[in-house]
């Protein structure tokens, strides 16, 4: 029986019993380089159905292989992390752990690519595959500058020669997959700002360093700055998502803080940035007399998917769903730590359509965020055949 129709078998035996993983794995989220249970969960379903594999010392996340030992090696990736967001679903299967949920799909990540290892075990029991598939999941996607330079430094690629993963997109619909040769997202920086100086009653400001005037300042000089210091085909953005500064309405405070998030769509752009940013941020707060310290926490690149490897995730997705099933999709300045990957070794990352089709469109990192579940049997299809295309 040819590999692809045992996957599929596979795949709609198992599909009921990944739901109810995904759901088990949804109601227990777990923090970046937490992810204990996770982990376990993970390596309890890989036992049970006899699939190899290694718990990496000093850290979360685990390495499974299926397939001939002298084929070519290809490795699929999918995430264990949860978001410090609260859980507002309603579903019974919703977070039971406070202030924590899987509000970016990675729950999906997990259940599908343990469905591809599944059924590509399987395939392998019927007739040995051609190639070898190492399934990585991996610790902490959500913190800069991200787990996969974790398991770089263990050596998950060493031997790969392709790495595919696919991302959930709840404004796809379930059953399409968004494709794109080149930058699919953006580089992501992390920016914390502490400004120190001599409060203050708010009548004598003149006797005071008012850094809460200088924090306003940044919030809107820095990316106004920034958009005439780049091309702005670069698509630099800065965000401020934090601000704190003050406990009463009188007093000018000697201390306050703020952070945010600097964003670009090109990789020149990222490397630059850092230095000038702290720049700007000397010079914008130089005439208020406060001291500034920079925090600036480098993240992770831009995902830049290779054209052989964007093909073979076409052919993976045409043959298991149909040409119809390949969707566009535009480049993204989220970050996303996959682009450590495919800088080591060529790679490709789809999106995976989650909404069901006529219904509401959710956003990630929302708590109210909901997937069809059906997803989870599509990413375990496109993955298995990416794997043996690749």
């Amino acid at each position: 029986m040819p590999a692809l129709d045992v996957v599929n078998r596979t795949v709609d035996e198992i599909t009921p019993d990944l739901i109810d993983l995904r759901r088990d794995i949804h109601a227990h989220p777990e923090l970046s380089w937490d992810e204990e249970r996770t982990t376990d969960v993970v390596a309890q379903w890989l036992d049970k159905r006899g699939i190899d594999h290694e718990r990496w010392p000093g850290s979360t996340g685990l390495v499974a292989e299926v397939g001939r030992s002298d084929g070519p090696l290809v490795a699929l990736r999918g995430d264990l992390d949860a978001l410090p967001i609260p859980d507002t679903t309603g579903d019974s299967w919703r977070s039971t752990v406070a202030g924590v949920a899987h509000a970016c799909g990675h729950d999906v990540h997990i259940s599908g690519l343990l469905g591809a290892a599944t059924a590509l075990a399987e395939a392998h029991r019927v007739t040995p595959l051609p190639v070898r598939v190492r399934f990585v999941f991996q610790p902490a996607e959500e913190v800069m500058p991200g787990g996969a330079l974790k398991m770089l430094s263990l050596g998950v690629l060493k031997g790969v020669s392709r790495i595919f993963a696919l991302h959930c997109d709840p404004s796809l619909d379930v059953g399409q997959v968004g494709l794109r040769e080149g930058p699919i997202t953006g580089a992501s920086d992390q920016v914390t700002v502490r400004l120190t100086g001599r409060g203050g009653h708010t009548s004598r400001p003149h006797l005071t360093e008012d850094l809460t005037y200088a924090l306003g300042s940044l919030i809107t000089q820095v990316p106004a700055a920034l958009s005439r210091r780049f091309d702005p085909r670069a698509g630099v953005s800065m965000v401020w998502g934090q601000l704190a500064a003050g406990h009463a309405p009188n007093v000018i405070p000697a201390v306050g803080e703020m952070t945010g998030t600097l964003r670009t769509l090109e990789a020149d752009a990222w490397h630059r940035a850092e230095k000038l940013v702290r720049e700007l941020i000397a010079d914008i707060v130089r005439p208020f007399g406060v001291s500034a310290e920079v925090i600036y926490v480098r993240g992770v690149p831009p995902v830049v998917n290779d054209f052989a490897a964007t093909e073979a995730l076409r052919q993976a997705v045409t043959r298991m769903l149909g040409p119809g099933a390949v969707a566009s999709t535009a480049q993204s300045l989220g970050g996303e730590d996959f682009a450590w990957y495919v800088e080591a070794v060529p790679g490709a990352m789809g999106r995976l359509g989650t909404r069901t089709p006529g219904g509401p469109t959710y956003d990630l990192h929302q708590g109210n965020l909901r997937v069809d579940e059906r997803a989870i049997a599509v990413a375990a299809r496109v993955l298995a055949a990416a794997a043996l295309a690749g």
